[in-house]
C-alpha cells in the first residue's frame, strides 16, 4: 500500500464484504486491532472539532460491536474503506496527523449510509385499524403489510397485557371496551385487577418497532430492497453478526421486534433517546433510561422493568439482541453528538428552509429521497 493512501468514496463491494463468513486470523485480528486503536488514539484528541465527534463515533461503533465476528467485519470494512495500511511495525509510532482525514471520511460514511437514514425514517409504527384483523388467528402472520402490522399490534398488546412497558399505563381504547362490556365497577385488566383502581392510569398505546420497519420496506413499485437499504442492513449486522436474520423480510413485523409504548415514549424510543439495558439475572429484565438531561428529562427514569411473557409462550418476547443493538445505536449517537447533528439536518429539511449561503444540506435531502428513505416530510410523527 502507498505511504499516503487515499480514502475510498465508493461503497462498491461492501455488501459482499459483510456477507462473507471469513473471519480474521488471530494474527490478522491482533494486528488490525492494534493499528486501529493506535490510529484512534492519535487522531481523537485533534480531529473532534467538526459538527459532531467523528473519530469518537468510529471508536464507539467498534466498541459497541457485540462479538468477535462483528468486530472482524468492522475492522475489514474500516481498513478497506480508509486504505490505512496494517503493515506497521510493532514499535513504529503512528503520527497523529497521518490518518485523521481518512477516519473522518469513514465516520461520514457511517453517518450517510446508516445513522442518518435510520433517524430520517424515524416515525411512529403505523397503527392499523383493528378491522384489518378480522378472521385472523393470533399465530398467523399475513402477507399484506397492513395486515401484518395489525397482527403485530394485536399480539404485542396481548403479550404486554395492554400496558406500556415503561410507564405501566393501561390502553385507553381497551379500557373503554371493557367498561362498555362489564361496567365501571366490574371491568378488569388482564391480571384480573379492577380498572376503577387504576386512578386515571390510562393512555392510548402504540406498538413500536425496535429496529425500523422501513429497513425492510422496498420502494413503491419494487419487489426488492434497493442498494442503500442493503448497505444499511449490512452495517446494522456489524453491531451483532447474524442479527439481521431476526428481521429479514416479513419478520421485521414480528413481536420479537416490537414493544408497547405510550405516544411520548414511542417518540423518544424511536428517536434513540430512550434505551433498554439488561439488569440483574432475571431474563427479560431491563434498566430503562433516557439520554435526555435537565428539565426535559422524564422523572420516571431510570426505571427497572421485567417484560411480560404470555402464559403459553406463543408470542415471542422482545428480542434481547435487538434491544441491545438499539441501545448501542442510542449511546453512539449521544456520546459522539452525531444524534444532535443529524437532528439539525432533519430540522432544516423538515422546515424546507433553503439558505442563501447554500448551507442547507440539500445533498442529504436528495440522497434520502432518491434512496427511498423519505416519504413526503422528513419526520412526521
Amino acid at each position: 500500500m502507498s505511504a499516503h493512501p487515499r480514502y475510498r468514496t465508493s461503497l462498491e463491494g461492501v455488501i459482499d464484504l459483510f456477507a462473507s463468513t471469513r473471519q480474521l486470523s488471530s494474527e490478522q485480528r491482533e494486528t488490525a486491532t492494534r493499528v486501529f486503536n493506535a490510529v484512534i488514539e492519535a487522531c481523537e484528541p485533534l480531529h473532534n472539532t467538526g459538527p459532531y465527534k467523528q473519530i469518537t463515533l468510529v471508536r464507539l461503533t467498534y466498541e459497541y460491536a457485540r462479538s468477535e465476528e462483528s468486530r472482524d467485519k468492522f475492522l475489514r470494512f474500516f481498513f478497506q474503506q480508509t486504505d490505512i495500511p496494517t503493515e506497521v511495525s510493532v514499535g513504529e509510532p503512528i503520527r497523529r496527523c497521518d490518518y485523521g482525514p481518512q477516519v473522518i471520511a469513514f465516520a461520514d460514511t457511517l453517518i450517510e449510509n446508516f445513522f442518518l437514514p435510520l433517524k430520517a425514517s424515524t416515525r411512529k409504527t403505523p397503527q392499523p385499524s383493528p378491522a384489518t384483523l378480522f378472521g385472523l388467528r393470533s399465530t398467523q402472520l399475513p402477507a399484506a403489510p397492513t395486515q401484518r402490522l395489525a397482527t403485530l399490534r394485536r399480539d404485542s398488546l396481548i403479550r404486554d397485557r395492554h400496558r406500556c412497558v415503561i410507564s405501566g399505563k393501561f390502553d385507553h381504547v381497551e379500557a373503554e371496551k371493557r367498561v362498555a362490556r362489564d361496567g365501571d365497577e366490574e371491568a378488569q385488566d388482564d391480571d384480573g385487577n379492577l380498572l376503577k383502581d387504576e386512578s386515571r392510569n390510562f393512555a392510548p398505546l402504540e406498538v413500536a418497532h425496535i429496529i425500523r420497519h422501513s429497513l425492510m420496506t422496498a420502494r413503491s413499485g419494487q419487489s426488492e430492497l434497493d442498494e442503500s437499504k442493503k448497505i444499511a442492513l449490512a452495517i446494522l449486522n456489524m453491531f451483532d453478526d447474524g442479527v439481521i436474520h431476526l428481521i429479514e423480510g416479513s419478520d421485521i413485523d414480528r413481536p420479537l421486534n416490537a414493544i408497547t409504548l405510550t405516544l411520548d415514549f414511542h417518540q423518544l424510543f424511536g428517536n434513540f433517546k430512550v434505551y433498554f439495558e439488561p439488569h440483574g439475572n432475571q431474563p427479560h429484565t431491563y434498566r430503562i433510561d433516557s439520554m435526555t438531561t435537565g428539565i426535559l428529562r422524564h422523572r420516571i427514569f431510570p426505571v427497572n422493568r421485567t417484560l411480560f411473557l404470555t402464559d403459553t409462550r406463543t408470542i415471542d418476547p422482545p428480542s434481547p439482541r435487538l434491544l441491545a443493538v438499539h441501545c448501542a445505536i442510542a449511546h453512539i449517537l449521544h456520546l459522539s453528538a452525531a444524534g444532535r447533528h443529524i437532528d439539525r439536518i432533519l430540522e432544516d429539511l423538515d422546515q424546507g428552509d433553503i439558505m442563501a449561503d447554500g448551507s442547507t444540506p440539500l445533498g442529504y435531502f436528495v440522497q434520502l429521497r432518491l434512496q427511498g428513505w423519505l416519504d413526503g416530510r422528513v419526520r412526521a410523527y
